[in-house]
């Protein structure tokens, strides 16, 4: 199966918890823990009209895999 265009993977390196985009050799974001490297992944999406993010766990195993909808302006205005 194809990777969708706007995915992101949080995996575990020796530096730490890594956010990237399938097929790139580099990572995002860097981050000292796992539930912050989810938080980041869900902002570049978001920001980025939303697509897929799939959690590996330490053994790389695709452990969980969530759909982040758009990101939304609060403010409506024209122009």
């Amino acid at each position: 199966m194809a990777d969708r265009p706007n995915t992101r993977d949080v995996s575990k390196r020796d530096d730490g918890w890594a956010v990237t985009k399938p097929g790139t050799d580099r990572a995002s974001s860097v981050l000292p823990t796992q539930a912050e490297a989810i938080e980041r992944a869900k902002q570049i999406l978001a920001n980025d009209g939303g697509g897929e993010l799939r959690i590996r766990g330490k053994n790389g195993q695709v452990r969980e895999q969530n759909t982040v909808a758009p990101g939304r302006d609060p403010k409506r205005s024209k122009g």
